[in-house]
């Protein structure tokens, strides 16, 4: 996972430009500046908005995780190869300088870049000193339970960063959390879940929250 030359010169939205990779197989790496997807209109093309999310989406995730030290987060491959959703996650990787957010599929190898990150309103970065939870309590949760949490609006900073730290595993997603942390997000999923008028949201949230309070209760 590296960088192309030249990757925060480009001045259009997004581009893709071409790498060397082994064995002679040339990849395109996606190139995007991430101040052209904020507050993107309601009249904008779906393709563009679904894009813009995944690409904050990538940024809280590289944000909250470790500098200078590639990781490989719950994020979900968006690429369908072949009409078939790929099963790779996203690997991260942002230097502790300012620098560009690069990123890889763990399964089909697309990959790209982030540039105009820093200091928006997607940048986790704590400002002070981090205290990241090495040895802690974790939860597996399914993929589709993940996709809820990190769709929620009404999240504060703390448990924003829990839920885009979360870590890829072969049967869906390691939240490193405690049960105060799962009563917490608990919290959150209900308040939106009350407020949600579409039934199928609804049912997601309904779901991701007894996973959750199944978690944080009594004898776990």
């Amino acid at each position: 996972m590296r960088s192309p030359s030249g990757s925060g010169a480009d001045r259009r939205p997004a581009s893709r430009a071409p790498c060397s990779c082994a064995a002679g197989i040339i990849r395109h790496v996606f190139v995007a500046d991430l101040r052209h997807y904020l507050d993107l209109p309601d009249t904008a093309p779906g393709p563009a908005r679904r894009l813009g999310r995944h690409l904050t989406s990538v940024v809280r995730a590289a944000t909250v995780g470790p500098a200078d030290s590639a990781w490989t987060s719950a994020l979900r491959c968006r690429r369908r190869p072949g009409h078939r959703a790929c099963p790779g996650r996203l690997m991260l990787f942002r230097a502790d300088l300012p620098a560009p957010i690069e990123w890889q599929c763990s399964s089909c190898g697309d990959q790209g870049t982030i540039s105009g990150w820093e200091h928006s309103p997607f940048d986790l970065r704590r400002s002070g000193p981090t205290h990241r939870r090495e040895h802690g309590p974790q939860l597996l949760i399914s993929d589709e339970v993940a996709d809820v949490l990190r769709d929620l609006l009404l999240l504060d900073p703390d448990s924003e960063r829990l839920v885009f730290s979360a870590r890829a595993s072969e049967d869906g997603a390691l939240l490193a959390a405690d049960e105060d942390d799962l009563e917490e997000l608990a919290g959150f999923v209900a308040a939106e879940a009350n407020h949600e008028a579409n039934r199928r949201r609804q049912r997601r949230l309904d779901e991701a929250f007894d996973v959750l309070s199944d978690a944080s209760g009594p004898g776990h």
